[in-house]
């Protein structure tokens, strides 16, 4: 799997060079705000834009922005892929009672590309969201992020892939970064755009452990 990661600028700023990819990914401050009224209405077509890209690289588009739905505001990731909205993940997450309201739940969405995870934001602080898009059976964990906290949110990746089995790959307005399964940091660049080919990998354990309780008796009574 080929990923692009445009790190700088907005979405209209990116040319679409030929680069190969099957995935694009841009971090929050690309897209902006997007009014859900706005759109209905067609004042805006901020959506379509995404669309139109991923139809014009013919392949999946991921991208940060904010959404709004009457005044909710909530940070959000698009996904379209080859001329097609697919949906739309919001960041479940809400911190210190955030203006950036939570959503519904984590979404993994079914592409030619794999099975693609998406982390919004903050969302990557919490544990649970990268075990739950494991379990699910996501290929890969994309996290759109906004301003990297100096070396937080690598530590954070490398420890999410390595404890959850699954590489994630983040996007963050100047940065983008690589961790897999075994925790070592793979790929880093602050260039925008770069390219690098994740190898897709999937192994299995058999885990066995201990606990107390659990005990169910069996009824021989009847």
């Amino acid at each position: 799997m080929r990923i692009c990661f445009v790190t700088g600028g907005s979405l209209s700023d990116y040319s679409g060079e030929e680069t190969g990819a099957d995935v694009v990914m841009f971090p929050f401050y690309a897209l902006g705000e997007v009014s859900y009224e706005r759109e209905l209405k067609g004042e805006t077509n901020l959506f379509e834009d995404v669309a139109i890209l991923s139809k014009t690289g013919k392949n999946v588009v991921v991208c940060g922005c904010y959404t709004n739905a009457r005044g909710l505001k909530r940070k959000s990731v698009v996904v379209a892929e080859r001329g097609r909205i697919i949906g739309v993940a919001d960041m479940v997450n809400r911190i210190d009672g955030s203006e950036f309201r939570s959503g519904a739940g984590v979404k993994i969405f079914e592409t030619k590309a794999g099975k693609l995870g998406i982390a919004v934001a903050e969302d990557l602080y919490f544990p649970q969201v990268l075990e739950t898009l494991s379990v699910c059976g996501a290929d890969v964990v994309l996290s759109v992020f906004e301003d990297l906290n100096e070396e937080l949110e690598m530590t954070l990746i490398r420890a999410g892939a390595f404890f959850y089995g699954v590489p994630v790959c983040m996007c963050a307005f100047g940065y983008a970064q690589v961790a897999d399964p075994s925790g070592k940091l793979r790929f880093s660049s602050p260039r925008s755009p770069c390219v690098y080919d994740l190898e897709r990998e999937q192994e299995f354990h058999v885990v066995e452990t201990r606990k107390r309780g659990y005990f169910l008796r069996r009824k021989t009574d009847f």
